[in-house]
């Protein structure tokens, strides 16, 4: 082949900046330009306004599909100013809006991550025809617009409040989306696990759409994960058999929490669901790893203590202990280390030992405390293991 017409050099290079590049290649930044890059620019915005109220120890977030094909977000969270701060310290809420160098919010144990792309207001801002924030700072409403991520002026004092928090309007554009129709169900399906997650959190879903009338959804769970396992449970299970064995530990080696719940019922199904950050990790990772072991090390060591196994059996595998089993894991670390572009799994050797190590001596506690119920359980599990 000849080369002659081929030349490629510094002047063939585009280079974009900003949000024209948000804006140029739209699924770099969410995902997709179909519905699941929809959902994901929504999550980055009500992420934000989740972390404003888990900072402020509580609170509520109110999300609202308007009839004109908007989205609605109000938090009553911390005071956030529209400038930055004069020391230095946090970005206002103009820099999130506006700039992709400001990036995502940094990690941290007591953030929550809602997509799976941690990109920030920004994004969200780029991708709509227009929005609207609002911040109650003060005792003052201010209110900023904006058209496809650009400032049309300056934030403009409204009047006064008595109140704190943001509300944040947008409204996708049609021009870089196939839909701007979201799925009421797959909202609040995301916005319920988050509400099981972190405690002391309130989230509304109302969808003003519907020709038939308003419908809406709330979410608060007071016991957090173990609400999360027997909501799971009651899928498949018409009747809560036994307990839930839930607990909660700080762990500084992995500088970081964990919350774990389970229970045993009659079902064959495994329901395992695993989350780190609020973000839930399909594909699994060390918090996982750490799980089964805690849990295969305290039914052998129990097992072997009562004589339903003697030192040269083998402890039950993975299969037979998950059989029936409905668990949740979630951990919030300081600096979770995702794998893979989307944050499906999360990695991090200590997390696995830390995991494993609180599960086995809680469920072993357990176990002692309950031998009636723990005879019941553990031999099921070895039953079915002498029956292979």
């Amino acid at each position: 082949m000849s080369g002659e017409g081929m030349l490629y050099d510094a002047a063939d290079i585009e280079v974009l900046e900003g949000l024209e590049a948000v804006r140029k290649r739209p699924g770099m930044y969410v995902g997709s330009t179909g519905e699941r890059g929809l959902h994901e620019m929504v999550f980055e915005v009500v992420g934000r306004a989740v972390n404003g109220v888990l900072v402020a120890g509580g609170g509520c977030v109110d999300v609202t599909l308007t009839p004109d094909g908007g989205v609605r977000v109000a938090d009553d969270g911390v005071e956030v100013p529209f400038e930055d701060a004069v020391d230095g310290g946090a970005l206002g809420l103009e820099a999130l809006l506006t700039s992709l160098r400001a990036g995502p919010e940094p990690d941290g144990r007591h953030l929550a991550y809602l997509g799976h792309f941690g990109v920030g207001l920004c994004v969200a801002n780029a991708l709509s025809s227009r929005l609207t924030a609002e911040v109650r700072c003060g005792g003052v409403r201010r209110v900023q617009e904006h058209a496809r991520g650009v400032a049309l002026a300056p934030p403009a004092t409204v009047g006064p409040t008595g109140t704190s928090g943001t509300t944040v309007a947008f409204w996708p554009d049609a021009d870089m989306f196939e839909t701007t129709w979201c799925s009421f169900a797959v909202l609040a399906e995301r916005f319920r696990q988050v509400a099981f997650l972190n405690r002391g959190l309130e989230i509304s879903l109302t969808d003003e759409r519907p020709a038939g009338g308003v419908r809406k959804a709330g979410f608060r769970f007071p016991e957090g994960v173990q609400d999360f396992v027997a909501a799971l449970h009651a899928e498949t299970d018409a009747v809560l058999e036994s307990d839930v064995i839930a607990f909660e530990r700080e762990d500084p080696r992995m500088a970081g929490t964990m919350e774990v719940a389970l229970m045993w019922g009659s079902s064959r199904e495994e329901r395992l669901r695993s989350f780190a950050n609020s973000l839930f990790t399909r594909e699994g990772g060390t918090h996982v790893d750490g799980f089964r072991d805690g849990v295969g090390a305290a039914v052998t060591d129990w097992a072997r203590g009562r004589g339903l196994l003697t030192a040269q059996d083998a402890g039950p595998g993975a299969d037979r202990i998950g059989e029936g089993l409905t668990a949740v894991v979630s951990v919030k670390l300081d600096h979770p280390e995702f794998l893979g572009p989307i944050h499906g799994r999360l990695g991090g050797d200590e997390v696995r030992a830390c995991v494993g190590e609180a599960v086995q001596e809680h469920l072993g506690a357990w176990f002692e405390a309950r031998p009636d119920r723990a005879v019941a359980m553990v031999d099921r599990i070895i039953r079915d293991r002498h029956r292979e």
